[in-house]
């Protein structure tokens, strides 16, 4: 059975505009479970859709971290290349299957949006007054 991912708001990091895209990617995620049993291309639009999503997260992450002098930016943007790569290598794979990647997206992305809130979430909440 695939992931469901609800958004919890343990989840978020500090920040209204990478804590919503957190929440559409995790929807998105979600939202693959089953589209593969669909007529016509809905797993391969829901799929382009959340890896547009997830590029535009990766740029606006990067550029609110270095605006704000996040010191570990090259350890995010390899983190971000790791799962490019990892995407490519399940996709690529002459044994596919869409609920394992599936499964492998909502993980990926939930132990990126928990693991890198610890590190980046004082990188982006408002100065205390």
């Amino acid at each position: 059975m695939p992931n469901q991912l609800p958004w919890d708001p343990a989840y978020s990091v500090g920040n209204d505009t990478l804590d919503e895209q957190h929440r559409q990617i995790l929807a998105q995620c979600a939202a693959l479970a089953g589209a593969d049993r669909q007529p016509g291309a809905a797993f391969d639009g829901r799929f382009s859709a959340l890896m547009a999503l997830a590029e535009e997260h990766f740029a606006t992450e990067e550029t609110l971290l270095s605006q704000n002098g996040y010191p570990a930016i090259d350890e995010l943007q390899g983190e971000c290349k790791e799962f490019s790569d990892l995407l490519n290598d399940i996709v690529t794979t002459e044994h596919f299957n869409p609920d394992e990647l599936q499964r492998f997206l909502g993980l990926w992305w939930i132990g990126h949006i928990v693991g890198s809130g610890k590190k980046i979430r004082a990188y982006l909440e408002p100065p205390v007054p």
